[in-house]
């Protein structure tokens, strides 16, 4: 029942949100996507027990909100994981807007709903978030997420980012290469991370956008994650996960 209040409460908060755009014609658009990861990993932690995952969502928006649900499944049993158990679903409202022509901003909350006692992770849990991106080369981004619900500390959680894609097409058609870089750093993120101060982890992405048609997309993805601060390295390992991801945008 929780899932759904809080799921109703989301639609409740998007559905004011376009009413308050005074008789503006209201377009939806959005996409859906599902992918086949080898492993769960978040924040450097590895979710799955190095067991492969099936993950997926919906993202649906309307004059600068979206609301977006997540969702993972285990793919393997095994170390305490039962086959297509379903241990994360996710539910996320966000809001986006441009501060200026040189920044765009995002707002929102994520609703964690957590039954991974696998890795002592099995209560739900809110985040807040805000980030900050320059519209220049690379993008660079800056997130601050606050747990306001399960942590007892500060709970907050700081990330930092740059990327970039590049237009295959004149090699290849209709294909684009992502590459990616972010560091993070954690301020007794107690909740979700660990009750300590320092920097967290350092990732390297990268992915090939294909599109195999004007809506459908298949993405094969690999990220490099490792921990830096002594803090870190007593919490999480170095890792890599690689993935292939099928989206549908409407």
């Amino acid at each position: 029942m929780k899932k759904w209040s809080v799921l109703l409460v989301c639609v409740f908060i998007l559905a004011a949100g376009f009413v308050s755009q005074a008789q503006a014609k209201i377009e939806v658009e959005g996409d859906t996507y599902v992918g086949i990861w080898d492993k769960y990993l978040w924040r450097g932690f590895n979710l799955s027990g190095s067991r492969p995952t099936l993950q997926g969502g919906i993202d649906l928006t309307a004059g600068g909100w979206t609301l977006s649900t997540w969702h993972n499944w285990q793919l393997s049993s095994g170390g305490g994981f039962d086959s297509g158990e379903l241990n994360e679903t996710d539910i996320i409202l966000t809001y986006a807007f441009d501060a200026s022509e040189l920044v765009s901003m995002t707002v929102g909350n994520i609703w964690y709903s957590l039954d991974n006692e696998q890795f002592g992770v099995s209560e739900d849990t809110n985040e807040l978030f805000a980030t900050a991106t320059l519209n220049t080369l690379l993008a660079p981004t800056l997130k601050i997420s606050w747990d306001w619900d399960a942590a007892e500390e500060d709970g907050l959680f700081y990330s930092f980012d740059v990327s970039h894609s590049f237009d295959l097409s004149q090699w290849a058609p209709n294909i684009a290469l992502n590459l990616g870089a972010l560091v993070s750093y954690n301020q007794h993120a107690d909740g979700t991370v660990g009750d300590y101060a320092g920097w967290h982890n350092y990732e390297l992405s990268t992915s090939l956008d294909c599109a195999l048609t004007d809506q459908l997309t298949i993405s094969p993805i690999f990220i490099f994650s490792s921990p830096i601060s002594s803090a870190a390295k007593d919490a999480i390992d170095t890792e890599t996960v690689a993935a292939l991801n099928l989206t549908f945008t409407f």
